[in-house]
């Protein structure tokens, strides 16, 4: 089973890779007036909660800029920005360093009993392959998002 969940988080990697690439960078920060957020913030807070889930599930170092908690966390928005964001280059660069981290686990390492439980909101964690499959569906959930503002951004083009 953990072998399953680490291949599906693989794939779900590959698809948000395929898809931010597919995405003219000139419409990363379009911000339709229906969402709170753009295309640039999904990815990057796809890639700082992935990054999380690393640290906290398999004591992986953190390996973005800790800038990218001021852009990307939870709570944060382009229109709080003060600094430059990091561009559609470097955005990849960080999806694709992920995968790479994503393809070094091994099944076993999904068992690492948390050292105590993580909560988020009402949800709660014991193990590290309970985070990255948690993290699958986050992916999930922003890679839709950015397609929806896609959607909403090309109609009115």
């Amino acid at each position: 089973m953990s072998e399953m969940i680490i291949n599906s988080a693989k794939t779900v990697r590959q698809l948000v890779l395929q898809q931010v690439k597919a995405i003219p960078e000139d419409l990363y920060d379009i911000r339709p007036d229906c969402y709170n957020n753009t295309i640039r913030w999904n990815i990057g807070h796809m890639i700082y909660w992935m990054d999380a889930y690393m640290s906290l599930g398999f004591s992986k170092e953190s390996a973005i800029p800790a800038t990218y908690a001021s852009f990307f966390n939870s709570g944060t928005a382009p229109s709080n920005w003060t600094d430059t964001p990091p561009s559609k280059e470097e955005l990849i660069e960080f999806l694709s360093d992920q995968l790479n981290r994503i393809s070094e686990l091994v099944p076993e390492s999904l068992e690492i009993t948390l050292a105590e439980p993580l909560q988020f909101g009402p949800i709660v964690f014991h193990r590290a392959g309970e985070l990255l499959n948690f993290g699958m569906i986050h992916e999930g959930m922003h890679l839709e998002t950015c397609g929806c503002l896609l959607k909403v951004i090309q109609g009115k083009h």
